[in-house]
């Protein structure tokens, strides 16, 4: 397979997953009908969201979890085809082999950089790893480590910070005895004892303790979607429900929401340590020509609107809204938020009609 051949295979396949406190990459193995990612990435929820190339942000069940090896899986979303993913065999890997890592580093999408395998056999904590030179950062945790084949020949898991380059994946060989282990039980939830590898369940669990060596263990949480929230993100949420949106879904970290309405994508955030709530609606981009006239419309704008303002980061033109935490109620957030949200479909659609502004990319 060429270099472009391997990276297109892998693109439908390639995950994003996402909790109220970290994001990270998962990748679907045919196979085993199972999306695989990092303990790490997944730690202490049971549903996570997840986004594909063929399907938007939903929710995902946690269903297997093995701290000692750093290994998640999770179910995938109902009724979806994904293309063919094999695992390569780690035996046959040696030291300057060239590889793929593949994944979202820092939220950006589907992201793959090259390199060679620096050391096939790296130990650390008492764990075989493959140390890697291809640029991998936060985000790729839980993503595919490719070899030429286009197999999967590990789970990219961790870096070195402060390093160049020094990153480290989980063999194949590992995944594939948990993979091997679980297959069974797919569909129940189970964990794998970190000392003896035992699987443990709520129907073995003895107490709080592995039935086999006695060591404690965390059986996986499922908490309900209904996240308890209170003050001024309770009231957030509540705004959001009634404008038709769904607060579950929308939440992309503590105090932080995003929506979408038309054309625009609504940030909104909150910050308790200056007291405001931000709503921030990301328009179209400044056009490459004549872009005085887009300026003197955006300061014309300014002038007259009230409770809004435009600015422009980068190339983006940005529409925000902001109030004051004590001033928020849901009648009056619902306001700002509906007022936001029809202002930002508004001005994407006349900056691009009569000012040749350039319509927003979007990550497919």
């Amino acid at each position: 397979m060429t270099l472009n051949e391997i990276i297109e295979s892998f693109k439908s396949s390639v995950i994003q997953i996402a909790t109220q406190t970290s994001t990270g990459t998962g990748f679907y193995l045919n196979e085993y009908r199972l999306i695989v990612t990092n303990h790490h990435v997944i730690k202490g929820n049971g549903d996570v969201t997840i986004k594909g190339k063929t399907f938007d942000k939903q929710f995902s069940k946690v269903v297997f979890y093995d701290s000692k090896y750093d290994l998640a899986f999770l179910l995938p979303p109902n009724e979806m085809e994904f293309p063919e993913i094999k695992l390569g065999d780690y035996k046959l890997l040696r030291d300057g082999d060239n590889i793929l890592a593949i994944g979202h580093p820092y939220g950006l999408n589907y992201t793959s950089t090259q390199g060679v395998i620096s050391r096939v056999d790296r130990v650390q904590n008492g764990v075989n790893y493959i140390q890697i030179d291809a640029a991998i950062n936060p985000g790729n945790s839980g993503g595919p480590l490719v070899n030429m084949n286009g197999e999967v020949v590990g789970v990219n898991t961790f870096i070195i910070r402060g390093g160049d380059n020094l990153g480290f994946a989980l063999p194949s060989s590992y995944l594939k005895e948990a993979l091997d282990q679980y297959a069974p039980l797919r569909g129940s939830s189970v964990v794998r004892c970190h000392s003896c590898s035992t699987i443990v369940s709520s129907e073995n669990i003895d107490g709080e303790y592995c039935p086999n060596c006695g060591t404690k263990i965390e059986l996986i949480s499922y908490k309900d979607k209904e996240v308890e929230t209170t003050g001024i993100a309770k009231t957030i949420e509540d705004i959001l429900e009634k404008l038709g949106k769904d607060k579950e879904l929308a939440r992309t970290a503590t105090n932080n929401w995003e929506v979408k309405e038309g054309s625009a994508t609504i940030k909104i955030s909150y910050n308790p340590d200056s007291f405001f709530i931000v709503g921030d609606a990301f328009l179209c981009q400044l056009p490459k020509q004549n872009i005085g006239r887009v300026y003197e419309f955006l300061l014309r704008e300014n002038y007259n609107m009230k409770s809004m303002l435009f600015s422009v980061t980068q190339h983006d033109i940005v529409l925000t809204s902001l109030t004051y935490d004590m001033d928020m109620t849901i009648e009056s957030g619902e306001n700002m938020l509906k007022e936001l949200m029809k202002k930002a479909d508004y001005y994407d659609n006349v900056l691009i009609e009569q000012y040749a502004c350039t319509p927003k990319l979007e990550e497919t």
